[in-house]
Parts: structure tokens; sequence; C-alpha cells
């Protein structure tokens, strides 16, 4: 990844969801575990428009698990 600022970004929706997977309701161990090998899967990429594209992904996947917060609690 060239992009410094890019980096950042990966790096802080990853954490922003790792602290929202805390208390999922399936537990953190099943949320960190699936969340990890997502991230992971996706290391290779190279072209900034793709990991532009993935880091969209993380904000709807991080929109999602606080949508289930606010039904769930």
């Amino acid at each position: 990844m060239a992009n410094p600022a890019l980096r950042h970004q990966v790096i802080s929706i990853y954490k922003e969801l790792l602290n929202l997977g805390k208390n999922y309701p399936l537990g953190y161990e099943y949320f960190q575990t699936r969340l990890h090998k997502a991230f992971a899967s996706q290391a290779g990429i190279q072209d900034e428009g793709e990991i532009r594209k993935g880091i969209e992904r993380a904000e709807y996947v991080k929109k999602e698990v606080e949508a289930l917060w606010a039904i769930h609690f």
C-alpha cells in the first residue's frame, strides 16, 4: 500500500470494527476471527481504487453492526 493516508484509513476502520465487536451477540472472538480473515484476504490489494472500495465496504459493515445494536438494545 503506497498511500499512507489509505493505510491509516484501513487501520482506523479495522480498529473501529474491532471495538464494535466487543459486544457482538455471538461473542468477540467470533467477530474478531471473521474480521481478521476478511481484512487478511484483501491484504494483497495494491490498487488505490480497490482499496477505497474496500474501505467503503468496511464502512457499510460498520453501519450494519451499529444498526444491529440499535435493534438489539
